[in-house]
């Protein structure tokens, strides 16, 4: 799928569904949340949420005392969905409209934070320049945390293919620049009362990278 129709997909999504009626919908991001404590991340690092889009995981590091906190999101429509629930608040955020395949960020992030954008990358050159953006982008005691469908999860997602990935081919794919720490999977309950089974890994930078 080009550039231009995956952000016309998204846009479409997010001007006709509400927020319950999204399969990614969920209140309290406790995995997410769960990364965060491990490393320990002080208040004053920089966060990036890359696919972020409405999410609520901005309004729960906001309320933690975050104070500088990026959301990514290719669909103008879903920054404007969190920017609108989070009211004054939204002015506490960067917003960037992007799309990840070939977003080039003008800063470095102490966490960088992705659930269920990477697994939308489906092409070899897409995939390759956006973890050379992450190394690029992540300082070097960064914490990087990839949440993706694992094998035993769906192979679509919002009627557009996805990749799958285990502990196994995720830390293969990010092994140039990144050692993993741990991976967890994670059965997501969506609105619908459906299952579907994440892989989430976190990852230090290699020296050498």
């Amino acid at each position: 799928m080009e550039h231009l129709d995956r952000k016309k997909h998204w846009e479409n999504i997010y001007q006709t569904k509400d927020l319950k009626d999204v399969s990614w919908y969920q209140p309290t991001p406790t995995t997410s949340l769960d990364f965060l404590k491990q490393f320990n991340i002080p208040k004053t690092a920089k966060i990036i949420d890359i696919g972020g889009g409405d999410s609520f995981l901005v309004d729960h590091l906001l309320d933690l005392g975050y104070t500088d906190l990026t959301v990514l999101d290719i669909s103008v429509a879903s920054l404007d969905r969190a920017k609108q629930r989070l009211g004054d608040r939204a002015t506490k955020v960067k917003w960037i409209v992007a799309d990840a395949a070939t977003f080039k960020p003008t800063e470095q992030y102490d966490f960088w934070h992705d659930r269920a954008a990477f697994h939308f990358l489906t092409q070899e050159q897409e995939i390759t320049s956006y973890i050379d953006t992450i190394q690029k982008s992540i300082k070097p005691t960064g914490v990087l945390v990839i949440g993706t469908f694992s094998e035993q999860g769906p192979k679509k997602c919002s009627g557009i293919e996805i990749k799958q990935y285990s502990e196994t081919t995720m830390t293969d794919r990010l092994k140039k620049f990144f050692e993993k720490v741990k991976c967890i999977t994670v059965d997501h309950k969506t609105p619908f009362d459906t299952i579907q089974n994440f892989i989430f890994c976190s990852f230090k930078k290699l020296a050498t990278a």
